[in-house]
C-alpha cells in the first residue's frame, strides 16, 4: 500500500528533476591523466634521480648507444631507477635513410636491429610485450627502404616478443603545392601491422608550451599527431627556428632544466605521456 509518509519525499525529488542546475551534469567525461617524463643521451648520475623524480614519473632508457656515442651509460641502471619509482621509454638508436641501399637490405637490416633490442632488453631486465622505441632523427616523409626497415623491425620485435614503438617528428613538412606532411604519418601510412606505438617530438610553439611542466600537463594528442602516446614538447638545447614564441621558458644558455634544479646541472628534453611507464606491457 502507498505511504503517505514517502509523498513528501517523492514530490521533492521531482521538483529537483525539473530544476537542471541543482542536479549533477556529466556532460564531459574526464581528461585521461597525463605524466611528464626526461630523456637525454648521458645517464644525469645517481645522485640527480631524487631531484629529477620530484617532477617525472618516467625516463627514456638507451638500450643502444645514443646517436654519436660508442656506448649507452643508461646500461645497468634499470633496477635503480626502477626502485626510485621510474618508469621507462626503452630506446634503440635507428639507421639512417643513406644506409639503407634497397628494400632487401632495409628489412635485413630490420630484422637485425630488431634482433639486437630484443637481446639488449631482455639483458636489462624489461619483461616481455615491453615496448621498444626505435629512435628516427630524419624528418619529413621517408623514402621506400625505410618503410621496408621499419616494417622488419616491427615483425622482428613481434618474433622476439616485444612491442615496436618509433620515435619521430610531428612536426609538418612543406612539400608544396598546400601538402604538408609529418613522419609520423607517413610511417602510420605504410606500416599497419602490428600496430606501432607512437612517441613524437613536436617543439614548435605552439603547440608546445615550450621547457614549463605545468599543472595541467597537455596530452600527447595536443601535439600534432592524435595516435601519439608520448610527446616530446621541448629539447636541449632549444631549436629556435621552432621556439622564438616560447623562448623565455627556456633558460638563458638554451636548455630545459627541471624545476628546482637552480644550478642547470641537468639539461633535459622534456615528454607527456598517457601513461607512467610508456614501455610497459601493462
Amino acid at each position: 500500500m502507498f505511504s503517505l509518509r514517502l509523498l513528501g519525499p517523492i514530490l521533492f525529488l521531482c521538483a529537483l528533476a525539473s530544476v537542471p542546475s541543482l542536479i549533477p551534469q556529466n556532460a564531459s567525461t574526464p581528461s585521461p591523466a597525463t605524466y611528464f617524463g626526461f630523456d637525454r643521451n648521458d645517464y644525469p648520475g645517481d645522485d640527480a634521480l631524487p631531484s629529477l623524480r620530484k617532477t617525472f614519473s618516467f625516463t627514456g632508457y638507451w638500450l643502444s648507444a645514443p646517436p654519436g656515442e660508442k656506448r649507452s651509460t643508461w646500461f645497468g641502471k634499470r633496477t635503480l631507477l626502477q626502485s626510485q619509482g621510474f618508469g621507462f621509454v626503452a630506446l634503440f638508436n635507428g639507421r639512417e635513410s643513406r644506409t639503407l641501399h634497397n628494400s632487401a637490405d632495409a628489412r635485413q637490416k630490420g630484422m637485425l636491429d630488431a634482433q639486437s633490442a630484443a637481446k639488449l632488453a631482455r639483458q636489462e631486465g624489461f619483461p616481455r610485450d615491453s615496448v621498444i622505441f626505435l629512435d628516427i632523427e630524419e624528418g619529413g616523409r621517408l623514402p621506400g627502404p625505410y618503410h621496408a626497415y621499419l616494417q622488419a623491425w616491427n615483425n622482428g620485435l613481434a618474433q622476439a616478443g616485444y612491442r615496436a614503438g618509433v620515435y619521430c617528428s610531428a612536426i609538418p613538412v612543406d612539400e608544396g603545392q598546400g601538402v604538408h606532411v609529418t613522419t609520423a604519418q607517413d610511417i602510420q601510412a605504410h606500416v599497419t601491422s602490428p600496430v606501432l606505438v607512437y612517441w613524437v617530438y613536436n617543439d614548435a610553439c605552439p603547440p608546445a608550451p615550450g621547457c614549463a611542466f605545468p599543472a595541467n600537463p597537455p596530452p600527447p594528442a595536443q601535439s600534432g599527431f592524435s595516435a601519439a602516446t608520448i610527446w616530446q614538447y621541448a629539447q636541449s638545447p632549444r631549436r629556435k627556428e621552432f621556439t622564438v614564441r616560447c623562448a623565455a621558458s627556456y633558460a638563458a644558455d638554451g636548455n630545459c632544466y627541471v624545476p628546482g634544479d637552480a644550478q642547470h646541472r641537468w639539461f633535459l628534453d622534456a615528454n607527456v605521456a598517457t601513461t607512467p611507464d610508456p614501455s610497459s606491457s601493462h
